[in-house]
């Protein structure tokens, strides 16, 4: 056999070999740490998701990132380097999406984040050209809060969030929101996810005495500042963020959390939903899908971004697979073009329409307003 035929013979097993490669998807989430109320369901809805893509094997490595930062940064280095994974999914939260930006940038693998943040995908630039997200903008739900108090009476406004990147741009994107419909804000407090007592903060939001309570947390700890709002007196209205629907927060909350008023992804009542609403079907396909896994009542909205996550990537996968095959440089960057080339996609929590500049992609669909009666979340139709 001459070289010039083993050349010919090893470049055809090569490309036999790339023909058959599995696509391999990397997951960082926070299933354990205070955000374990969010990883969790996050980390259920992976073993949901297809198998195959394209007529590709699908491969998910699931890696836990405890809530902590730097976990989830050393995650994100491991799936890629070790792991050779072709997408990133994760974090759960937005500290650990900021933080794993410039691994993602630096070696150019698309990653889409569960975590709800703005200034994960904004202002565009060439790192947050690698980066995608789910979950509904802070503005977005800001505007739906805002415009729900100024249309009930509330002049002004006490604010209390988490002491890092998700309580401080709640903080900026209300502020906008507030100015916009005439909101004064009163106090402006912090405390941290795992803090045990905020009671110094409570008796300082209260002595501003002001008509409503913005409490911009996620999760279990989000039920701390609203409990002991509850217990020195306070007889405001109370509303907190799209962070806390899941039945983590209410079983912590109990009745302490009763009359809350939020806004969520469609999803949380998709089946409280007019049947005219534009997400009623594809929220309902995730919440059947789900609980025909995991139980009746058992689903949440959080899951629901890792199942949109899912869908992008899905619908992404056999555009890029016409350009380059998975495990490739190539391949990273042609699914990174198609997932920015998304279009009316229907999912969980909105309809996703990707562009250059635009890497969430959601619209005012995205969202209602609902409340919580009698330990359940209740649909606010909107005037």
């Amino acid at each position: 056999m001459t070289s010039f035929t083993r050349l010919g013979v090893a470049l055809l097993c090569a490309m036999a070999f790339a023909a058959h490669a599995d696509i391999n998807v990397g997951v960082t989430l926070s299933a354990t740490g205070p955000a374990a109320s969010l990883g969790i369901p996050e980390k259920n809805t992976i073993a949901l998701m297809p198998k195959t893509i394209g007529g590709q094997k699908v491969n998910y490595i699931v890696l836990d990132d405890a809530s902590d930062t730097t976990a989830a940064v050393s995650n994100t280095r491991k799936l890629i380097s070790e792991n050779k994974v072709d997408i990133v999914l994760g974090s759960t939260v937005t500290p650990n999406s900021l933080a794993m930006i410039d691994v993602v940038a630096e070696e150019k693998v698309p990653m889409v984040s569960m975590a709800a943040s703005s200034r994960i995908v904004e202002p565009m630039d060439a790192k947050r050209k690698w980066v995608f997200k789910t979950p509904q903008n802070d503005i977005m739900m800001s505007l739906a809060i805002a415009e729900h108090m100024a249309a009930n009476g509330v002049k002004t406004v006490g604010f209390i969030g988490f002491s890092d990147a998700y309580g401080e741009g709640w903080f900026q994107e209300f502020t906008k929101a507030a100015e916009l419909r005439k909101l004064k804000i009163v106090a402006n407090e912090r405390y941290a996810r795992s803090d045990t007592s905020v009671t110094g903060q409570a008796l300082k939001l209260i002595s501003a005495k002001p008509d409503a309570v913005l409490i911009a947390g996620s999760g279990t700890p989000a039920a701390l500042p609203q409990k002991t709002l509850k217990e020195r007196g306070y007889a405001g209205k109370v509303y907190q963020t799209h962070g806390v629907a899941n039945a983590d927060f209410l079983r912590v909350g109990g009745k302490d959390v009763e009359g809350t008023l939020l806004p969520a992804g469609p999803m949380l009542v998709a089946a409280q939903l007019p049947d005219s609403h534009p997400l009623k079907k594809s929220a309902l396909a995730y919440v059947n899908a789900y609980e025909a896994a995991y139980g009746k009542g058992s689903v949440s909205t959080f899951g629901g971004h890792a199942w949109d996550a899912g869908l992008i990537m899905n619908a992404a996968v056999p555009v890029a697979l016409k350009k380059a095959q998975p495990g490739t440089p190539a391949f990273r960057a042609a699914l990174r073009d198609a997932m920015e080339e998304v279009k009316n996609l229907p999912g969980a929590h909105g309809i996703f329409t990707m562009s250059p500049t635009d890497h969430l992609g959601l619209d005012q669909r995205a969202r209602v307003m609902v409340k919580i009666e009698n330990g359940a979340w209740k649909y606010q139709p909107q005037d």
